[in-house]
């Protein structure tokens, strides 16, 4: 007998139940959807795979109905879209179907399997798709790529930032969906570039960054990151300036000459204040962010200052919102030759 609490419980009999040998490929999810061409939006919660055909399985613990169904007939006719593509099997593994649903099921060439209660479906089975933001590192490379590139095709936003066509596809999607771009014919394009900046302020503010803001000894802003760069080179810790700084020196547009923005780890930061803090407070204010993702290794070096690339730049100055619009609406008119 079974341990009804072995989470392989349910595939296993899935499998079995198909007649599937055990070294049929049980295939991992988001591997197969990046592999393909198109961004499916339902996705089934088990996929078996063997050398004729692909089996779709979808697990259902509560009752089956006239959705369930239409949602899998969904996923078989997106599958079927490319010729090419292994000849596809729908299986629903359900504990409890209603006749009528069973019926309907079959002559929609449906498999069904009728799972016993003893079997556990652990709520882990299912596949969740993670949520797409716009702000993510992944996605935002799609973003500044468009907007280098300015007009291109999905597929060549997917081949030049290596990412998979479902994934290009999916971000442009959710942009058109926030009337950020448009389509014409084959190609994409920004088509507001107000929205796009309003989305990112939103979704990623770099106050939820700031771990620190005081005061540094030195009388003027560009001196200040200049030297701070220098010594932080010398002593090996990883920083990077962002956002007024950074932005000021890509778009020479302006430069805050009342402040510095830059990255640096959390345990840094003691020993950057013992260095450079002052208590006088009408000298340079440098206010501190720490990361969330790697912002390090693109870094450039402009006017003898380490600054962060144009695509984390722009990120950080829209994640500032209003109060940088401007200098962020330069930087985005600029972007293509950066």
């Amino acid at each position: 007998m079974q341990d009804a609490e072995n989470p392989e419980m349910a595939g296993d009999f899935i499998r079995n139940q198909l007649g599937l040998p055990p070294e049929s490929k049980n295939v991992d999810l988001g591997s197969l959807y990046d592999s393909l061409d198109v961004a499916l939006p339902l996705r089934p919660d088990i996929v078996f795979q063997d050398s004729e055909r692909v089996f779709f399985v979808e697990v259902k613990s509560t009752p089956v109905t006239i959705d369930t169904l239409a949602r899998m007939i969904l996923q078989r006719e997106l599958w079927q879209k490319k010729p090419d593509r292994q000849a596809i099997q729908l299986v629903l593994a359900a504990k409890t179907i209603k006749t009528r649903e069973e019926l309907l099921a079959r002559d929609l060439d449906i498999k069904v399997i009728k799972l016993p209660w003893s079997i556990s479906t652990p709520k882990n089975l299912e596949y969740k798709s993670p949520k797409m933001r716009i702000s993510s590192d992944k996605s935002w490379r799609i973003v500044t790529r468009l907007l280098k590139e300015k007009s291109t095709s999905i597929r060549q936003l997917a081949i030049k930032e290596e990412v998979s066509y479902a994934w290009a596809h999916k971000i442009i999607e959710i942009l058109r969906e926030q009337n950020v771009v448009k389509k014409d014919g084959g190609y994409v394009t920004v088509s507001d570039v107000k929205n796009l900046l309003n989305g990112i302020a939103w979704e990623r503010p770099m106050r939820n960054l700031q771990v620190g803001e005081f005061f540094v000894h030195f009388s003027g802003s560009h001196s200040a990151a200049q030297e701070i760069s220098r010594t932080l080179k010398e002593q090996n810790i990883k920083f990077a300036f962002t956002a007024y700084t950074s932005g000021g020196l890509y778009t020479s547009y302006a430069f805050r000459q009342d402040a510095i923005y830059l990255y640096l780890e959390k345990e840094t930061i003691d020993q950057f204040k013992e260095n450079f803090g002052s208590t006088q407070e009408n000298t340079i204010r440098a206010v501190i962010y720490s990361p969330d993702r790697d912002v390090f290794s693109g870094v450039l070096e402009k006017e003898s200052i380490v600054i962060t690339s144009p695509a984390q730049t722009l990120l950080d100055l829209a994640g500032l919102g209003y109060s940088a619009m401007d200098l962020t609406t330069v930087m985005v008119e600029k972007y293509a030759g950066l």
